[in-house]
Protein backbone atom coordinates (compact mmCIF):
# COMPACT_ATOMS: atom_id res chain seq x y z
CA UNK A 1 0.00 0.00 0.00
CA UNK A 2 1.83 3.49 -1.03
CA UNK A 3 1.65 5.94 1.64
CA UNK A 4 -0.83 9.43 1.01
CA UNK A 5 0.66 12.98 1.04
CA UNK A 6 -0.80 13.82 4.49
CA UNK A 7 1.35 10.89 5.81
CA UNK A 8 4.26 11.67 3.87
CA UNK A 9 4.04 15.20 5.41
CA UNK A 10 3.49 13.86 8.66
CA UNK A 11 6.76 11.91 8.95
CA UNK A 12 8.93 14.87 7.50
CA UNK A 13 7.44 17.07 10.28
CA UNK A 14 7.24 14.77 13.00
CA UNK A 15 11.33 13.93 12.22
CA UNK A 16 12.15 17.72 11.00
CA UNK A 17 9.70 19.85 13.72
CA UNK A 18 9.09 23.20 12.52
CA UNK A 19 9.37 22.27 8.86
CA UNK A 20 7.30 23.80 6.06
CA UNK A 21 6.53 20.91 3.87
CA UNK A 22 4.62 20.83 0.49
CA UNK A 23 3.59 17.56 -0.93
CA UNK A 24 2.25 17.32 -4.64
CA UNK A 25 0.78 14.28 -6.07
CA UNK A 26 3.14 14.19 -9.49
CA UNK A 27 0.74 11.63 -11.32
CA UNK A 28 -2.42 11.38 -9.49
CA UNK A 29 -1.42 8.28 -8.91
CA UNK A 30 -0.31 8.07 -4.56
CA UNK A 31 3.31 6.59 -5.82
CA UNK A 32 4.69 9.61 -7.36
CA UNK A 33 5.25 13.05 -5.22
CA UNK A 34 6.85 15.71 -4.80
CA UNK A 35 8.10 17.48 -1.60
CA UNK A 36 9.35 21.04 -0.76
CA UNK A 37 10.86 21.28 2.24
CA UNK A 38 11.99 24.65 4.19
CA UNK A 39 13.81 24.41 8.15
CA UNK A 40 16.08 26.40 9.88
CA UNK A 41 17.79 22.55 10.56
CA UNK A 42 19.00 22.35 7.26
CA UNK A 43 21.11 25.80 7.39
CA UNK A 44 24.91 25.49 7.16
CA UNK A 45 24.51 21.72 5.37
CA UNK A 46 24.66 20.56 2.17
CA UNK A 47 21.92 19.31 -0.25
CA UNK A 48 23.22 15.88 0.10
CA UNK A 49 22.89 16.36 3.92
CA UNK A 50 19.65 17.83 3.56
CA UNK A 51 18.25 15.34 1.36
CA UNK A 52 19.49 12.34 4.09
CA UNK A 53 17.52 14.29 6.86
CA UNK A 54 14.54 13.75 5.13
CA UNK A 55 14.88 10.52 3.86
CA UNK A 56 15.91 9.93 8.06
CA UNK A 57 12.64 11.41 8.91
CA UNK A 58 11.06 9.04 6.21
CA UNK A 59 11.78 6.08 8.94
CA UNK A 60 12.83 3.18 5.79
CA UNK A 61 9.54 4.27 3.56
CA UNK A 62 11.67 5.30 0.61
CA UNK A 63 12.08 3.25 -2.04
CA UNK A 64 9.79 0.65 -0.71
CA UNK A 65 5.95 2.10 0.48
CA UNK A 66 7.05 5.08 -0.78
CA UNK A 67 7.86 4.82 -4.22
CA UNK A 68 9.20 8.17 -6.04
CA UNK A 69 9.56 11.44 -4.45
CA UNK A 70 11.18 14.61 -6.04
CA UNK A 71 12.77 16.16 -3.47
CA UNK A 72 13.44 19.69 -3.13
CA UNK A 73 15.13 21.45 0.26
CA UNK A 74 16.33 24.81 1.76
CA UNK A 75 17.04 26.92 4.80
CA UNK A 76 14.16 29.60 4.90
CA UNK A 77 16.14 33.02 4.06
Amino acid sequence: MAMTAPEIERFIKEGIPGAVVEIKDLAGDGNHYSANVVSAAFKGKNRVQQHQMVYAALKGNMGGVLHALALQTSAPE
